[in-house]
């Protein structure tokens, strides 16, 4: 698809760089929006990638509409003759899948829910096709994921999974949302994984919890000190499954300003990653656990 291009108001640039969601398509949002960071524009204010799309925000005063237009066009095409690389980094994420605290929410909505009678893990491993939970959590858990944006409410990260396409997870929200999610919930939601990073409402399918805050207005977690938000568009997160007891660890380390994630810098590559996919994962998964 050709990008559409689009004024919002007189002091941003709407660009579609697809319809359908894709890795191929958040690379494109993604590669174009750190070229128009690096170029330095005049006038530009904020830049705000997105799933499939980007926003520029910009003084009109600074540089008028039309010839922002004209430098994002140019930038484009550039990064279109360029390779599909960008440097960033792999990013750990342990999970306890199976909590209490998700499946006593869960169980207090089930008349929300498209299967009454079964838990939110049970409903996404059976419409996936998975014979067990357990074989489901290792699905989920198995390949890395790509963080695509950053928002809804301040930290929460959409992350597709890096798989081929007819290996991804599909699962439906809830019929009718949610007044309660914990904080710090692993969810899902059509073909995104996310992580709530406050307690409040929500309509994703829960699966576990995670011991590592990703959102800190007080900047008090260990890995938080330089920024109150973890993720970052280009991240890419492998998720670990813990027991209860290593959670509650995690959780120890982290309330004594401990806790730091295990983080390790890649540079990663689209068509090399399309060439094998299953390869590439487990090189950059290798790469996160060498010492």
């Amino acid at each position: 698809m050709q990008s559409r291009y689009s004024f919002g108001g007189d002091e941003h640039i709407f660009v579609e760089v697809s319809e359908e969601m894709s890795l191929a398509a958040f690379f494109k949002s993604l590669s174009i929006t750190q070229a128009i960071r690096e170029a330095n524009l005049p006038g530009v204010e904020e830049i705000c990638p997105a799933n499939a799309s980007f926003q520029v925000k910009y003084n009109p005063d600074i540089c008028p509409p039309h010839d922002m237009l004209e430098a994002i066009q140019q930038i484009e095409k550039a990064q279109a003759a360029s390779e599909a690389e960008i440097d960033t980094r792999i990013v750990e994420v342990p999970v306890f899948y199976q909590d209490p605290w998700t499946h006593e929410t869960l169980m207090r909505f089930r008349d929300r829910h498209q299967d009454p009678d079964g838990t939110d893990l049970s409903y996404a491993a059976r419409i996936n096709g998975y014979d067990s939970v357990e074989a489901f959590i290792d699905a989920h858990s198995g390949s890395p994921w790509f963080v695509t944006m950053v928002g809804f409410v301040s930290g929460l990260p959409f992350m597709f999974q890096m798989v081929e396409r007819d290996k991804q997870i599909q699962v439906p929200k809830y019929v009718r949302p949610r007044t309660d999610t914990p904080k710090l919930t692993v969810g899902y939601g059509g073909c995104f994984s996310c992580i709530y990073s406050v307690r409040g409402a929500g309509g994703y399918q829960m699966f576990g919890v995670t011991p590592v805050p990703i959102y800190d207005p007080a900047q008090e977690a260990a890995h938080l000190k330089d920024f109150l938000v973890f993720f970052k568009p280009g991240d890419i997160v492998k998720f670990r499954p813990v027991s209860e007891s290593e959670y509650h660890d995690i959780v120890k380390q982290v309330e004594e300003g401990r806790y730091q994630p295990r983080i390790k810098p890649v540079r990663f590559s689209l068509a090399e990653f399309e060439k094998d996919i299953a390869g590439y994962n487990a090189a950059m998964q290798e790469a996160l656990y060498e010492h």
